[in-house]
């Protein structure tokens, strides 16, 4: 069975479902917040020129991942599905920004969850990179029992630290 980029899961705080090109100014409305780039190495993406590439990148990808609050509906922000290899059983999870109002974890990690338990019905490993400096996302992955294995170059040739995680997280 071939892995599913773009599944619509659900959780108790959180949907995700397949970016569509009319989530761009709802999702923007999210990136536009300098806070939520302040420790990612593209620290400029809240302008609309870099966030416009960024948002036509991610449907190009045919990974991405729109994230909707339960409550209300309204769009709080994004991950993706990346570089899937069926030989290695690994695929990348990456590209994730929520608004402020969402942070402290518990969107996160639902989030995460929700994209992990997809994941490990294809693979057996779950990467994400996170840049040297982004120690908020560092934590979020550790707490979710993601372990740092080495690091590596991103897809734009930034360093990256590897974090993987084997098994779905509780």
């Amino acid at each position: 069975m071939p892995f599913d980029f773009q599944p619509t899961m659900r959780g108790a705080l959180v949907e995700l479902r397949p970016l569509r090109p009319g989530d761009a100014d709802d999702l923007f409305a999210v990136a536009s917040d300098p806070l939520i780039w302040e420790q990612h190495p593209v620290r400029d993406r809240y302008k609309p020129d870099v966030f416009s590439a960024f948002f036509r990148e991610s449907l190009e990808s045919r990974g991405a991942l729109t994230a909707l609050d339960c409550k209300d509906g309204r769009i709080i922000g994004s991950s993706r599905f990346h570089a899937y290899n069926a030989q290695a059983s690994e695929v990348e999870i990456g590209w994730t920004f929520l608004a402020r109002s969402n942070w402290g974890g518990r969107y996160n990690r639902e989030m995460k969850q929700l994209m992990l338990r997809h994941a490990f019905q294809f693979v057996k490993r779950v990467v994400f990179l996170i840049g040297p400096q982004n120690v908020r996302s560092q934590k979020a992955i550790e707490r979710l029992g993601g372990v740092r294995v080495g690091s590596r170059p991103d897809t734009a040739g930034r360093d990256s630290y590897v974090y993987e995680i084997t098994s779905v997280p509780v």
